[in-house]
C-alpha cells in the first residue's frame, strides 16, 4: 500500500540475499525506479559489479560512514 522513498540493502539477509531481493524490485513494474543502497561486508569487484549490474544505486561497503550514507539517502531522496 505505501511504496518506500529508498531501500537499504545487504547481500547477506536471512531466505533471499540482497541480490535477489534488488533483482525482484528491478523486475516490478511499481518498484523499478526505487533507489536501492547495498550496504555489505561484500567489498570486492565482483559483488560490486554484479549489484551495480543488476540496477543498485550505490554501494557502500562495512565499515560505512553514518554521513555518507545518509549524504547518499538525501542524494535519492529529495
Amino acid at each position: 500500500e505505501h511504496r518506500p522513498d529508498i531501500m537499504l540493502l545487504d547481500i547477506e539477509m536471512p531466505r533471499m540475499d540482497g541480490f535477489e531481493v534488488a533483482t525482484l524490485v528491478r523486475h516490478d513494474e511499481q518498484l523499478r525506479d526505487l533507489p536501492i543502497i547495498m550496504i555489505t561486508s561484500r567489498t570486492g569487484d565482483k559483488h560490486r559489479e554484479r549489484a551495480m549490474e543488476i540496477g543498485v544505486n550505490e554501494y557502500l561497503g562495512k565499515p560505512y560512514q553514518e554521513a555518507q550514507l545518509l549524504e547518499k539517502i538525501r542524494l535519492y531522496t529529495e
